[in-house]
C-alpha cells in the first residue's frame, strides 16, 4: 500500500511525501490524488521519496508527468532524499537530468524557490 501526505509552506512550496512502492499497484492507488497535489496548480513542489523503497517505470512516469505540468505552468518540481535503490533507478533512467534531486529539505526548497 502506498500513502502520501501533503504539507504547504510559505512561498507556494508544497511538500508531497510518499511512502511505499511506486509500482503499478502503488501508483494506481495514489495517481489521481498525487496529480491534484503535485501538478494541479502552479507550485514549487518537493516530492519526498525517502519512504519509497521501489520504483518501476510507471513511478517514473508519475514524476515526469507532474514535473512537466509544473514547468508548463511556471512552477517547479524537485525530488528529496530518495533511498539508494530508487536514486539509482532515477539516475540510470536519466530522470535526474530533468528533475533535480536533493538530500535535504533546505536545499530542495532553496532550489524550488529559485526556479
Amino acid at each position: 500500500m502506498v500513502e502520501f501526505s501533503v504539507n504547504h509552506f510559505d512561498n507556494d512550496i508544497v511538500e508531497v511525501k510518499i511512502n511505499g512502492r511506486l509500482d503499478i499497484q502503488g501508483v494506481g492507488s495514489i495517481e489521481t490524488a498525487f496529480t491534484v497535489q503535485a501538478a494541479g496548480q502552479k507550485s514549487k513542489v518537493i516530492v519526498d521519496l525517502s519512504g519509497v523503497d521501489f520504483m518501476s517505470s510507471i513511478g517514473i512516469r508519475l514524476l515526469v508527468t507532474a514535473s512537466k505540468a509544473q514547468l508548463s505552468r511556471g512552477g517547479s518540481l524537485v525530488l528529496l532524499s530518495p533511498q539508494p535503490l530508487v536514486r539509482e533507478i532515477i539516475v540510470v533512467s536519466g530522470i535526474d537530468m530533468l528533475i533535480p534531486i536533493y538530500d535535504t529539505f533546505d536545499d530542495a526548497s532553496k532550489h524550488a524557490v529559485a526556479m
